[in-house]
């Protein structure tokens, strides 16, 4: 008999180079979500020029993390929410994106992330959004796969996400 699994812990990460815009999504967030439990630092986001024409030069990246757990099938509708705030932000003029949002999830053996976009290693949720297992929970911390991007493959990245690691497993019932 199937059974529910464990809540897992709500993380964004955020690209801008506005760091004002990281507030103002930060606050809609957390009208959302509810409070935030870990602002990792702003660190440079130089690992691909994928977001240079529509975004500009001097991208930086944040994450943060919510207190309140989230069902792991809550993660296609997160992605939506996060889909309208990106275009809520956008430029008025031109309609690009000011800022990315990127929700995705840990749990004890892995971190998934929310896409749009289809590729033979990510599954369907439904509405269009996708997810992926972009790391994996072993030997003491977070591991890439062959598909991982790589900024979440750095050890700057990686570090948060095992931080973040260690709040959730306070959270979770033994």
């Amino acid at each position: 008999m199937a059974k529910a699994p464990p809540p897992v812990k709500l993380i964004v990460g955020m690209i801008s180079r506005e760091v004002k815009l990281f507030e103002e999504a930060e606050s809609r967030m957390q009208s959302e979500f509810g409070p935030i439990d870990f602002v990792g630092p702003i660190l440079p986001f130089d690992y691909t020029d994928y977001y240079r024409e529509e975004m500009g030069e001097g991208l930086n990246r944040k994450f943060v993390s919510f207190e309140r757990l989230i069902r792991s099938d809550e993660i296609a509708a997160i992605k939506m929410a996060t889909n309208r705030w990106e275009e809520e932000l956008a430029d008025s003029g031109e309609g690009k994106r000011r800022i990315n949002l990127d929700p995705g999830y840990i749990a004890l053996a892995k971190f998934v992330l929310a896409t749009t976009k289809d590729y033979s290693h990510r599954i369907h949720l439904g509405g269009g959004i996708y997810a992926e297992v972009a790391l994996h929970f072993h030997k003491g911390t977070y591991q890439p796969y062959d598909w991982t991007y790589p900024d979440y493959r750095s050890r700057a990245y990686i570090d948060i996400f095992n931080g973040i690691r260690q709040i959730y497993k306070s959270q979770i019932p033994s």
